[in-house]
């Protein structure tokens, strides 16, 4: 796997896999995002001198108002980016719940083209994940939040900017992407530039109904319960219409 991100894909027959990471590769929500979310708290009130109520609620706050704990962070405290995405994500102690997932590495192994990392985590927790999951080897490319800073500013997803950047910077056009999400808000970025859509249900949509997540055709291309169902997609994928994969 290459360490340097954002470089010219290798040529190779296939579509363009932009895999997220956390809730859709692997469950992030029962034990890691519990555990960033304290230490984001944790860093919040060290930071800023707030009691840990306050700093939740700041947390939360930037979150909704951003799509970033990080975001509101910089634009209001003007904090150091890296040292909250170091200290915010611990290791080793997010991995301890951590694959490998065999049943994905075989999928993954299968799955025809380039298939690159989009994730909006840091690149120390990505990489750590990849590896301790044993998907290291199967992807080309790992693409970072620390790489979605331009014109000064971080862009993470669902920034519709930044997905044109990083086309550009892999060199290849939109439409011969597909974007696997569990944010259907990511997703719907995505869809503006003409990228196929692919909505994972697995870990973000747990015991809700399939009514609340299907989506607008427009929106989703396609839907599959995990990501291990990727290879059922390859025939149909030039489908305009949500497909639900069971």
């Amino acid at each position: 796997m290459k360490r340097q991100a954002l470089s010219r894909l290798k040529r190779r027959d296939g579509p363009v896999w932009l895999l997220d990471l956390d809730n859709t590769l692997h469950d992030a929500g029962t034990h890691i995002m519990p555990r960033v979310n304290r230490a984001m708290t944790q860093w919040v009130a060290k930071h800023l001198a707030v009691d840990e109520d306050e700093a939740s609620r700041l947390r939360v706050a930037y979150w909704k108002r951003y799509g970033a704990t990080l975001l509101g962070m910089i634009e209001h405290h003007a904090i150091n980016p890296h040292a909250f995405l170091q200290d915010t994500h611990p290791l080793p102690d997010l991995l301890a719940k951590l694959g490998p997932y065999k049943a994905l590495q075989e999928s993954l192994r299968r799955l025809k083209g380039s298939k690159v990392i989009l994730t909006n985590a840091p690149r120390h927790y990505a990489h750590a994940v990849l590896r301790h999951a044993a998907l290291d080897a199967l992807v080309e490319q790992v693409i970072c939040i620390e790489d979605m800073c331009f014109a000064g500013r971080f862009r993470p997803k669902p920034s519709v900017a930044m997905l044109k950047m990083i086309c550009a910077r892999l060199g290849v056009s939109s439409r011969q992407c597909l974007l696997v999400e569990d944010s259907v808000e990511n997703l719907r970025a995505a869809r503006r530039l003409g990228m196929q859509t692919i909505l994972v249900l697995e870990h973000g949509w747990r015991g809700r109904p399939r009514s609340a997540h299907a989506g607008h055709a427009r929106v989703l291309t396609h839907q599959v319960h995990s990501a291990r169902q990727l290879t059922r997609l390859l025939s149909v994928r030039s489908s305009p219409a949500v497909k639900a994969e069971r």
